[in-house]
């Protein structure tokens, strides 16, 4: 039996939402001089206002982009959408994860649009993005794909002058990847993810084209209050200045800020992209090592910074079977779970058998380097147990 490391991970948070804190959060740190008073308030605006602007400032949004703070997580910010702007002309559906189809099935099954094109490709690949009609035909896709660790690798396959929108899920790329603003009309995240926020609260970020979308179309179906972005034909600018549809946690907001503060402290975008970078290194390097497991992603070129999936490769255990990889594979999420190793690193639940280790920028590498010897004394152990049972 392999011998258990002597070093562990000083934070053994490697969720993929809600992810970990900043390093040094402390909740005694975040203002609470809005706590317990209406949103509406003048402070309770302002500090909103402030998450707005700073989200601006930090994720470099174009100034005539409008940044709003919506209901129920990215989920809310994306449904937010996909109700209010498509129908209007044809749409192109792309999924190659499960949050992918999820849309794909508001679209196709929930809104039933007729002229819904699904572009698809396997766990661990891009869909061939040259099918893809951005000059006459809106288009939904995530940037990264939380699930399955595949990211679009820029935005070139994108045409700069299309008469469709680009409705973008960015929310396990935001503030780590770059994003062409130029290209993307619609943008969702939750603070959840890679500034380790709470959850609940989603981010929706419109281009002029996606405004003028909102006030010149009216979809054929009911729309409900927290979808309603428009009043007599005209954007609801309020939503865009802190005046959020419903009551937010201020708590939240609080968090939020800390968590913004912190990335400006950092140095912003780049300084958060590069960290995320090098955490990914430290876990894929690792990988490339490693004979026991591999990157979900096919490509290097589209492999996620953030959401770093990983697939068995041992020949012993592929060759019992799909039951023995998921068993070798949840074993090692659970053991170092028991251990306060690393929580919550199972791969997702229609995922593929694996792990998924979240290597955003709150993430430090070091805890990353750490946690590389106990992925291998796990599948030893594993590995040890599955012949043992045979």
């Amino acid at each position: 039996m392999a011998t258990m490391p002597a070093a562990r991970p000083r934070a053994p948070f490697f969720s993929s939402g809600p992810c970990a804190k900043r390093p040094g959060w402390k909740l005694e740190n975040l203002s609470t001089e809005a706590l317990g008073r209406s949103h509406r308030a003048k402070l309770g605006k302002a500090r909103l206002k402030r998450a707005i602007d700073l989200t601006r400032a930090v994720l470099e949004v174009p100034a005539d982009y409008r940044i709003g703070i919506v209901p129920a997580s990215d989920t809310g910010a994306v449904e937010m959408a996909l109700w209010s702007m498509l129908g209007a002309r044809a749409v192109d559906l792309l999924a190659w994860e499960s949050f992918g189809e999820g849309w794909v099935t508001d679209a196709v099954k929930q809104l039933k649009l007729e002229d819904a094109r699904v572009i698809t490709a396997p766990y661990g690949e891009l869909p061939d993005l040259s099918q893809v009609d951005t000059r006459t035909r809106d288009v939904v896709f995530t940037w990264n794909g939380t699930t399955s660790g595949v990211r679009v690798p820029d935005a070139e396959w994108i045409a700069s002058g299309r008469d469709g929108l680009t409705i973008c899920d960015a929310t396990s790329a935001a503030f780590a990847q770059a994003l062409d603003w130029a290209k993307l009309d619609v943008v969702t995240f939750s603070w959840q993810k890679v500034l380790g926020g709470e959850a609940a609260h989603g981010m929706l970020i419109l281009s002029p084209r996606a405004v003028a979308r909102l006030e010149s179309y009216t979809p054929p179906w009911p729309l409900p209050k927290i979808f309603r972005m428009t009043k007599g034909g005209k954007l609801i600018e309020g939503i865009f200045e802190g005046e959020t549809i419903n009551t937010p946690s201020m708590l939240c907001v609080e968090d939020y800020l800390d968590a913004l503060e912190w990335a400006n402290s950092l140095g912003g975008l780049k300084a958060l992209i590069a960290k995320a970078d090098a955490n990914a290194r430290a876990i894929l390097g690792w990988a490339e090592r490693t004979p026991w497991i591999a990157n979900l992603a096919r490509d290097p070129a589209t492999a996620s910074n953030t959401s770093v999936c990983l697939v068995l490769a041992d020949p012993d255990v592929l060759g019992k079977g799909p039951e023995a990889i998921a068993a070798v594979a949840k074993g090692i999420a659970a053991t170092l779970e028991r251990e306060g190793v690393a929580h919550d690193i199972g791969a997702y639940r229609d995922a593929p058998p694996g792990l998924r280790i979240w290597c955003g920028a709150t993430v430090e590498k070091a805890d990353l380097e750490a946690l590389t010897p106990w992925l291998d004394w796990a599948f030893a152990h594993e590995k040890a147990k599955l012949a043992k049972a045979a």
